[in-house]
């Protein structure tokens, strides 16, 4: 008998690795429905992607959970669609054209810094591409394509584009093509964010590369916010080696352990819509107690050498939901600081990634 649940467990598995869904759907002109071909569809933050046919007509095969679909089109406005495997995913989906006046209004602005490359270039790589090992072994590849705005008054430095970045990741062994909607940094705060649409790409190597990549991103991946999320998902926060603490009510400097995090106050369970819900009134800490936090990290903010685990706080604005695959929303409704703010883009595994 226990021979025969351990077989049931193991298909269970194997189902729930397979488990996948197509997305189809055609891309038009807003005005004329004209169809668009070539325009570029793929699901952000992944490998997935593609272009249209003569036809406008793309389809994508994805594994189960939620993706953010990115559609766009030289001269359109890029267009987001939510979806998920729970859904009807057969799209009809209309494009804007852009009003050009305004995006040339964007890139003559007098706030434009003229050398801002050499200015600002290594403080953006460090801030957006990050500062760890995996940083290093990154490698920018169309700098010429930023433009660097400093805002004296507000003393923040933003950065737009005029074609998608594209970063070479040979730590990971990712191609990155990154639409960057917008780049800020507000040096009041010491506080940066930005927003944009990611395509990954399998990068071509020897085995014994392809071996280094595994490694490394086996090595990513524990310990990560996507781990996090499936854990959450999965329901194994504790054996995965996950802590959750909130901040007390009274004191803002004491935290106290939450020990249920299922409990239906922080939690709701997955339902019909395949995703599970998680809200936290307070600021909360994240530890991970399975890996130490590099040298490099504990060196940047000056913390004692002996620190054994990694942790992170998150302030949540509302409450977010969970997709099997590790994908969230809203996003910008869960702020990182800590370990994680720490792990820019050179650290991150695209959702469809599995150890």
């Amino acid at each position: 008998m226990k021979q025969l649940a351990c077989i049931f467990s193991f298909l269970f598995l194997v189902f729930k690795a397979n488990s996948q869904f197509t997305v189809t759907g055609v891309v038009m002109d807003s005005s004329t429905r004209e169809p668009l071909p070539a325009a570029s569809v793929f699901c952000q933050n992944t490998t997935s992607g593609t272009v249209t046919n003569k036809q406008g007509e793309f389809s994508l095969q994805l594994k189960s959970g939620g993706y953010d679909l990115v559609i766009s089109y030289t001269g359109y406005q890029t267009q987001q669609i939510r979806i998920s495997g729970s859904e009807n995913n057969k799209l009809e989906i209309l494009l804007i054209k852009e009003d050009k006046s305004l995006s040339e209004v964007i890139i003559k602005s007098s706030n434009e810094v003229a050398d801002g490359w050499e200015k600002y270039g290594d403080f953006f790589i460090k801030n957006f591409i990050g500062s760890t090992p995996n940083a290093a072994k990154c490698v920018l590849l169309n700098h010429e394509a930023l433009k660097f705005y400093y805002y004296k008054r507000s003393n923040k430095l933003k950065v737009l584009t005029t074609e998608p970045i594209q970063i070479s990741n040979l730590a990971l062994g990712y191609d990155l093509r990154y639409q960057l909607d917008s780049f800020v940094y507000y040096y009041n705060t010491d506080i940066n964010s930005y927003r944009g649409y990611c395509l990954y790409a399998e990068k071509d190597g020897s085995d014994s590369l392809k071996k280094i990549w595994a490694t490394n991103r086996n090595k990513a991946y524990y310990g990560s916010k996507l781990q996090f999320m499936r854990s959450y998902y999965d329901s194994t926060l504790s054996e995965d080696g996950w802590t959750i603490d909130m901040l007390d009510e009274n004191n803002n400097s004491k935290f106290n352990k939450v020990s249920d995090p299922y409990d239906t106050t922080y939690y709701g369970a997955l339902d019909s819509t395949m995703q599970v819900e998680i809200w936290f009134p307070r600021k909360i800490s994240i530890t991970y107690t399975k890996k130490k936090p590099e040298p490099e990290y504990l060196k940047k903010f000056g913390m004692p050498k002996n620190v054994s685990t990694q942790i992170s706080y998150i302030d949540m604005k509302d409450g977010i939901a969970i997709k099997e695959n590790g994908y969230y929303y809203d996003q910008k409704d869960w702020v990182n600081q800590g370990y994680w703010s720490w792990k820019n883009l050179a650290d991150q595994l695209p959702y469809d990634y599995n150890p």
